[in-house]
């Protein structure tokens, strides 16, 4: 085998540049790590144990408490306009999902 000569590569100097010496010292903390949470605060996937109990709790004494069938009927719609837009809203919203439709 010949060995390839070949003519040394030149590297061109960047040329100087003012800079702001707090601007390369000032960064963003995305990406530093987060302090480990206190026990009994630490997020586990999308919740907490803690978030799931309590809304858990809420609901059970919503549902001791409140008179649903009232809550119900006064979620109904209140003219037909009204569930037009409300038939509307839920097709729009659906058209964005990933889900099934």
């Amino acid at each position: 085998m010949v060995p390839n000569k070949s003519t040394p590569r030149i590297l061109q100097q960047q040329p100087v540049r003012s800079s702001d010496p707090q601007q390369q010292q000032s960064g963003s903390s995305d990406f530093q790590p987060k302090p480990a949470a206190p026990k009994g605060e630490q997020q586990m996937g999308e919740g907490s144990y803690e978030g799931t109990r309590d809304y858990n709790n809420r609901t059970a004494e919503y549902l001791k408490k409140a008179d649903v069938e009232a809550d119900a009927e006064a979620a109904k719609p209140r003219s037909e306009e009204e569930a037009r837009e409300l038939d509307a809203a839920e097709e729009e919203g659906k058209s964005h999902s990933k889900g099934e439709h």
